[in-house]
């Protein structure tokens, strides 16, 4: 693929990309005086229409979308999403809809969110749910203020917020935003929560346990019934990150186990498009120790319909404007009732399975650090290929000349060099082969012709960066051609 242009460098002084027709009324400039009017730009860049409308279409195709290849991001949950859904939340009416209407104008809204909440409560196993977070880590800020607020209430706010060495990398930030001092709790050789480590950083003074489930080795805490029995026996909350609730649908119910809060994300488990910045939701669950804390408003349903109540006096308060992304959760609903019960418990068992098979396929090719069973996603290392002077990272920028995204590279920490690979429940096998086949084509690369990696992507519209450099001296601004 050849190099797409700057607009900056299409640009020519005698193109224009349009042509108004003259004034037939007279020209009064007196009426402008004191107005502020735009000086003239320089070097802004002067172009036709066509070239406008070529050169961004031409960059849009150059994006890699899930709509064209397989995106084996792990954590992330980049699965292809039913396109009725995103029509469903087209339909004028719930797209028109305002947001300061006022609730009797906007009862089938209210009947979306309270029928959303009704199905992720029992998905989750919870007693409430919010739906106002916006995304995963307002969800984690959100299930922690929470706590915050519950154990304040008892008068026992406490400091500690401990996290496994396997958690998301979001779940820190979230607990020190909320006042809390972070302490790591480490993995056993399973790849598990140390239940041994545990119970000696769970102290009076611990607030909670952010518990990841399965963990971002794609490892299901199968020990969750004594790790939530650990923290409730010294007066701490459970707080599970759902991110990877797509392997549990179904198949699991958090609340079951022991789990006093959760956040799940709509965007990644029950269908939108996931990445570009949004829009997302992350829905917190409670069980009933913490329901007078949760967001206000409230949807409730009584005799005459449905109504919004903001009358909750131990509230942590809003924490989004209005209710939140209204469309994302009405194509969750879409999603959840076009699946019904027997369907999301199919999407786990097919996410687990996808993941199994790439394991499977490339053990002994790549290095896997954990022998533990895995659920939705895998992680590899490039331990093997490093004895050779190959790292993860041209890896992955070779798997670029092959078509498919890169995995989500360095992540976990406690596996260097890793490879995260998650399938997700939305591929084939014809193209999980393709996948398994190019990274077995890379490892022989690996040996056979290095340089090949040292160089890649060789296709790509953008070639091999200096990716210090670009951070320490970021280009923001075209200087012009250079002499």
């Amino acid at each position: 693929m050849s190099r797409e242009p700057l607009i900056f460098e299409i640009s020519a002084a005698t193109k224009k990309g349009f042509a108004l027709p003259q004034l037939d009324v007279p020209e009064k400039k007196d009426a402008l005086a004191g107005l502020p009017v735009r000086a003239a730009m320089p070097g802004f860049p002067q172009v036709s229409e066509v070239e406008v409308v070529r050169h961004f279409t031409r960059l849009s195709q150059a994006n890699f979308c899930i709509d064209t290849s397989f995106y084996p991001l792990g954590s992330c949950t980049m699965k292809y999403n039913p396109k009725i859904n995103e029509r469903i939340a087209a339909l004028p009416d719930f797209q028109g809809s305002h947001p300061y209407a006022p609730q009797d104008l906007i009862q089938g809204n209210l009947e979306v969110l309270k029928t959303l909440e009704d199905c992720l409560t029992e998905i989750t196993g919870m007693d409430a749910i919010t739906l106002q977070p916006s995304a995963g880590a307002h969800g984690e800020l959100v299930g922690m203020m929470l706590i915050r607020a519950c154990l304040e209430d008892r008068g026992d706010p406490r400091q500690i917020v401990l996290i496994p060495d396997s958690a998301h990398g979001t779940n820190p930030s979230s607990a020190h935003t909320c006042g809390y001092r972070v302490r790591e709790v480490k993995s056993n050789s399973n790849g598990t929560i140390d239940l041994d480590a545990l119970s000696r950083e769970m102290t009076g003074e611990a607030a909670a346990l952010m518990v990841t489930n399965p963990n971002t080795l794609g490892v299901f805490e199968w020990d969750i019934l004594k790790i939530c029995e650990i923290v409730h026996a010294k007066g701490g909350l459970v707080y599970m990150d759902g991110a990877n609730m797509n392997a549990l649908v179904g198949k699991f119910r958090p609340g079951d186990m022991g789990i006093d809060v959760i956040h799940l994300n709509l965007h990644k488990t029950f269908s939108t498009p996931h990445g570009g910045g949004g829009p997302g939701s992350g829905p917190v669950g409670v069980k009933k120790h913490l329901e007078p804390f949760l967001p206000v408003p409230i949807v409730e349903r009584g005799a005459a319909g449905y109504r919004l109540d903001f009358s909750r006096p131990k509230s942590i308060g809003r924490v989004r404007s209005f209710y939140g992304n209204f469309l994302v959760m009405l194509k969750a609903l879409a999603y959840i009732h076009s699946l019904g019960a027997a369907g999301l418990k199919e999407v786990a068992e097919i996410a687990v399975l996808n993941s199994n098979y790439i394991r499977k396929s490339l053990e002994g090719v790549y290095h896997l650090k954990y022998a533990s069973p895995t659920l939705h996603e895998c992680v590899f290392s490039d331990k093997l290929q490093k004895e050779r002077g190959i790292l993860n990272i041209d890896i992955a920028k070779r798997l670029i000349d092959y078509g498919i995204h890169p995995p989500t590279m360095s992540f976990p920490l406690i596996v260097p060099g890793a490879l995260m690979i998650e399938p997700t429940e939305t591929e084939s096998r014809r193209d999980l082969d393709q996948f398994i086949e190019a990274m077995k084509a890379i490892a022989r690369e690996a040996v056979e012709t290095p340089e090949v990696l040292k160089s890649a992507p060789h296709v790509a519209p953008v070639r091999r960066l200096d990716e210090t450099a670009a951070a320490r001296n970021p280009v923001l601004r075209w200087e012009g051609p250079k002499e």
